[in-house]
């Protein structure tokens, strides 16, 4: 029988004996077969419409600028609006001196009743004249006479309801109203200062930044030749009002309203050779500011049938060639070339290489080898796996 001393070496003994022949059972396993084939991710291969986007340089502009004018001559007495302020259409910003104005009103109220007193007075002389006439008493000449000084009084009268209401109007003018609804700058002049009707400075200047516009450039040769591509079939046009319009600000974070696209100019800048865009953005919380440096992601076309893979599937050479893993139909993973276009999110579109209804790797790309067995089972982004599999 064995000491209690020498038990601890026993086991030891026993332990590594048991272990020298688990190994020696493994390698003799792999010698006689061959390696399991890896597990991978592939997913199919389905053509789809994408949009062609393009990102271009712009800046912001508002929709509307209103240089502020005086439009009666007079010393300026007061400013009322608040600097940097949203102001309304109509609200008053300026107030020039009324006094003399109002005079003016006051004058041409009293030459229009003088007017219509003179015009009353030749009523009744022509009235007077008619029933004489049919009395035989006074001449045809008489009664001629009367009949045009009542048309001269009545044009007179004309004249002065116009000059009054000419200088009501003038009276009006010396509150100086805003003519559109935007957000105002700085005063231009202050209290005390001599405006002119006939002036060529402003008093101030008013943007309208709800809506705004984004002016954009892109190189007339991208866009003829994506027109040409349009033309050629190659691309479908979207339709009319669904053409989407992002705004990034310079920072990179996306602007969270939605645009649309209004125009494209005529001309090309003869000296950098780009073309002027124009899309319209909504503004509510002014964000968006007149002169903003951003850039703008609008979509020009559509692409069909359209081939996407996700860019964790590719892989590089040292020359930075892309590459994928196609897994035939005996479960071969085989290594092919591919060119690559625009990227998308977590996609890249491909150019070449690959087609409809063929399986590429996606998970465990740096376990396949060329030409060798892989077990394939589908593959779905992380957004999209259930929450079982990814617990």
């Amino acid at each position: 029988m064995y000491r209690c001393s020498q038990l601890p070496r026993l086991k030891a003994c026993l332990f590594a004996t048991s272990m020298l022949a688990l190994t020696t059972t493994t390698v003799l396993a792999q010698e006689g077969g061959e390696m399991p084939p890896a597990a991978v991710g592939v997913i199919d291969l389905k053509a789809h419409p994408i949009p062609v986007v393009s990102e271009l340089p712009g800046r912001v502009a508002a929709t509307r600028i209103s240089e502020v004018r005086a439009r009666v001559s007079g010393i300026l007495q007061e400013r009322v609006f608040e600097q940097g302020a949203l102001v309304k259409e109509g609200d008053v910003l300026y107030r020039i001196d009324p006094r003399l104005f109002k005079v003016r009103v006051a004058s041409a109220e009293a030459t229009l009743r003088r007017a219509e007193a003179t015009r009353d007075n030749a009523k009744v002389q022509l009235e007077r004249q008619k029933t004489l006439r049919e009395r035989n008493v006074a001449s045809g000449i008489d009664y001629d006479t009367a009949a045009v000084n009542l048309a001269q009084a009545e044009a007179d009268v004309a004249l002065q309801q116009a000059a009054l209401e000419e200088a009501k109007i003038n009276l009006e003018y010396t509150e100086v109203k805003a003519p559109i609804t935007g957000i105002i700058g700085g005063a231009l002049v202050t209290e005390g200062a001599l405006v002119t009707a006939d002036g060529t400075s402003n008093l101030a200047l008013i943007q309208q930044i709800d809506p705004v516009y984004a002016d954009f450039t892109q190189s007339a040769q991208d866009l003829l030749s994506l027109r040409r591509a349009v033309a050629d079939g190659k691309l479908a046009s979207p339709a009319p009002g669904q053409a989407s319009v992002q705004l990034l600000f310079d920072g990179g974070d996306v602007y969270g309203e939605k645009g649309k696209l209004l125009f494209s100019s005529a001309n090309v800048d003869s000296t950098t050779g780009q073309v002027t865009l124009r899309a319209e953005f909504p503004n509510p919380a002014g964000d968006l500011l007149p002169g903003m440096y951003v850039r703008v992601k609008v979509e020009q076309a559509v692409r069909q049938n359209a081939i996407t893979i996700p860019q964790r599937s590719v892989l590089r050479t040292q020359d930075g060639k892309a590459q994928v893993y196609v897994v035939e139909a005996d479960d071969t993973a085989k290594l092919r070339d591919v060119e690559l276009g625009q990227a998308l999110d977590q996609e890249w579109v491909v150019e070449s290489g690959l087609k409809a209804g063929e399986k590429v790797v996606v998970d465990g790309v740096q376990k396949v080898q060329p030409d060798a067995k892989v077990a394939p089972e589908p593959w779905a982004p992380a957004n999209q796996q259930p929450a079982a599999t990814a617990k």
